[in-house]
């Protein structure tokens, strides 16, 4: 509800007031927290309030283009579609530029050509100065001027497509607007007649200057003043060849200052140039050195590492074949000893673990029943015994 156009707005340029601003940046400032907390509910009449309240004028800033509340409350004027006397008084107000300027905004939008460019020209005269938010986050310094310039000749404004409007001597040609009259016009005609004027004046003076030249001209006084004339032109000479000796001299020796200025600088500046190449031969060499004894360290630990190795790897070789030498041994005088027995003695303990097999035996083949007295039962256990169940004892 918060966000509808007003029911009693009439459509402008075939469209709801709304959809002048792209959908993204509707949205954006849908979702504003200056929108949903001062812009909800306000009418014409509360709206001035706000409006006074401006500090900076812009469209949207920082990363995620948050939209400046200069912007938001160009999006509630077109939502509730303020009267047309009343955006007239927002640009007619001297007292607050920031509020003259969202008028003309507004007009900007809506108006038509000849109300855009009748009620916006003449703040081409307002020089005061403005705070901008750019697209950063940061300021910048504009005037009203430039703004109503930008609104009249540019596109996008405030990061919005400005409606098309006729160019101006278009809307002369056909008579809807009268030739527009700079307010600097009056200055310049009186600047004009002035300088007129004073041609005039000038002129008059020449003429009587030539007239009293003429008249009070005489063959004695020609002679005196050439006389005179010439006393001068010898005396401006040798004073032009005494100038210009002196000047000559003085050249000299400041071409020869400069030319030891800079032999100095360029003796101070190869010093310079050879002490930083010193500096860093040497910082290479260090550098250098460090990195030959951190290699060197290294290889040393790679080495006593692998000598580590290879003599632990040496000694377990030792122990095991220590402990085959020894387990041999002991198999061959195990072996020697066992043996000893049979080789002397009568063979009758070769002959206990044969008749223990053949008891054990035995005494399976009882357990199993297949030695049963009954043919039936015995062939029955041996069935029974290859499945591995017990046998039937009957």
């Amino acid at each position: 509800m918060a966000n509808r156009t007003d029911p009693a707005a009439k459509s402008i340029r075939g469209t709801n007031p709304q959809n002048l601003v792209e959908k993204i940046l509707r949205s954006k400032i849908y979702q504003n927290t200056y929108w949903k907390e001062q812009c909800f509910g306000l009418t014409a009449e509360t709206l001035v309030d706000k409006a006074m309240e401006l500090d900076h004028l812009g469209g949207t800033y920082g990363g995620n283009r948050k939209p400046t509340p200069f912007m938001c409350l160009v999006m509630k004027m077109l939502q509730i579609q303020p009267e047309k006397e009343i955006v007239i008084e927002f640009i007619k107000n001297e007292d607050y530029k920031y509020v003259r300027i969202l008028g003309a905004f507004y007009l900007r939008l809506t108006g038509t050509d000849v109300d855009v460019y009748r009620y916006l020209e003449p703040l081409y005269n307002d020089y005061r100065k403005l705070r901008r938010k750019l697209a950063d986050g940061q300021f910048s310094l504009t005037h009203v001027d430039e703004v109503i310039d930008e609104l009249l000749t540019k596109d996008y404004s405030c990061d919005i497509a400005l409606p098309r409007i006729k160019r101006r001597w278009n809307l002369e040609s056909l008579g809807s607007l009268e030739p527009r009259r700079s307010a600097l016009e009056e200055d310049f005609e009186e600047e004009e007649e002035k300088e007129d004027n004073d041609q005039s004046a000038d002129e008059l003076d020449d003429r009587a200057y030539e007239k009293d030249y003429y008249r009070g001209r005489s063959p004695t006084r020609e002679r005196e003043r050439d006389r005179r004339r010439d006393g001068h032109r010898h005396r401006d000479r040798d004073y032009d060849k005494d100038y210009d000796r002196d000047y000559d001299r003085d050249y000299e020796r400041e071409r020869g200052r400069g030319r030891d200025r800079d032999r100095d600088r360029d003796r101070d500046r190869d010093r310079d140039r050879e002490r930083d190449r010193d500096r860093y031969r040497l910082r290479d060499e260090k550098d250098y050195g460090r990195e030959r004894e951190g290699r060197e360290r290294d290889r040393r630990d790679r080495d006593r590492d692998r000598g580590r190795r290879r003599s632990r790897s040496r000694s377990r070789s030792r122990s095991r074949d220590r402990k085959d030498y020894d387990g041999g041994d002991y198999r061959k005088r195990h072996a020697r000893s066992s043996a000893s027995p049979r080789r002397h003695g009568d063979g009758h303990e070769d002959d206990e673990p044969k008749k223990k097999k053949e008891k054990k035996e035995k005494k399976e083949k009882k357990d199993d029943g297949t030695d049963h007295p009954d043919p039936e039962i015995a062939e029955a256990n041996k069935l029974r015994a290859s499945l591995g169940l017990k046998p039937l004892k009957v």
